[in-house]
């Protein structure tokens, strides 16, 4: 018997290495690409090191100068509520777009033909580079772009529009220009979970007399919960990483009045400038600040289930 089992815990050890074996190409580049940069960049953060003209002053071990001046300068949380409005701006519709999409396409009874097409169109904008879709917009709205062209037309405007020069209109493009290329990702996301409801239940509650609106509000959404809150908690992750579309649309100035500056392109300032005490600075704040906003979704979420 002693035998019998040694041999097979030898088979499963057998087994099991397979199993490390293939996670080796996985660790190695965690290690190298994310990990290895990760801790650097914590270290680099607790040094002067930046160009002046020519020369270059450091590395010199500052300690936590470099997250003072952050905090006194004052520009990050600027930033930062420049960086929430937008992604605001752009999540709400998406994720309303996507709901109303998601409910149309799993209901049965609707018998929509074509489905399969509609996923495909509403997912091609996600496969869009963001810098090609900002440089679409950029010539479409530019002061005499074809939608100014179209308005003087069409006698709404007697001049063309500086939409990139209004404030609330620079925002409202970069908020719009997030929500088309990410609400076909969230709408699958969805989808797939109202699929998976149990169809059981939806039959028991139109027996009970309930309306379409009450089963959406009270069987849909608190199954798919999960997902709104994956959801949720990976958009707000992108938005404060924003920033191919604001940079291409601003060319980088984050104008007018740098209301339209987020936190990479802060960022992003920093490393162009080689300052890398102060990049490696921001983007630990970057992430504490992303670690904390997560935190604070996926507890309201918790909360709200729980009750």
């Amino acid at each position: 018997m002693k035998k019998a089992q040694r041999g097979k815990k030898s088979k499963v050890v057998r087994y099991n290495r397979w199993g490390y074996i293939f996670l080796i190409p996985f660790i190695s580049v965690y290690v190298i690409f994310q990990l290895i940069p990760l801790v650097s960049t914590v270290y680099n953060s607790f040094f002067e090191n930046y160009r002046s003209g020519l020369s270059q002053v450091g590395p010199n071990f500052v300690g936590f100068d470099n997250y003072l001046k952050i905090f006194t300068d004052g520009d990050i949380w600027t930033y930062l509520k420049n960086t929430m409005i937008m992604w605001g701006m752009g999540f709400v519709p998406q994720i309303l777009l996507s709901l109303l999409l998601g409910a149309w396409f799993s209901n049965k009874r609707a018998k929509i033909k074509g489905t399969g097409f509609f996923k495909i169109v509403i997912y091609l904008p996600n496969l869009i580079m963001a810098s090609a879709f900002s440089m679409l917009f950029f010539v479409l709205f530019s002061e005499k772009g074809p939608i100014n062209s179209i308005l003087v037309d069409l006698g709404i405007l007697q001049n063309g529009y500086k939409f990139l020069s209004n404030v609330w209109s620079t925002r409202t493009l970069i908020a719009f220009m997030n929500c088309i290329m990410w609400f076909g990702n969230t709408t699958i996301l969805l989808m797939a979970g109202m699929m998976g409801i149990d169809p059981s239940l939806t039959e028991a509650a139109e027996v009970d007399g309930a309306t379409s609106l009450q089963i959406f509000s009270r069987i849909t959404l608190p199954l798919v919960k999960p997902i709104l809150i994956y959801v949720m908690i990976t958009s707000l992750i992108g938005g404060l990483q924003m920033f191919d579309v604001p940079q291409i649309l601003t060319n980088g100035t984050g104008n007018p009045v740098e209301s339209s500056m987020t936190l990479i392109m802060y960022l992003n300032k920093h490393l162009y400038s080689k300052n890398y005490g102060m990049g490696g600075a921001l983007s630990v704040l970057l992430f504490i600040i992303t670690g904390i906003l997560s935190l604070l979704v996926f507890k309201i979420t918790d909360k709200k289930e729980a009750k």
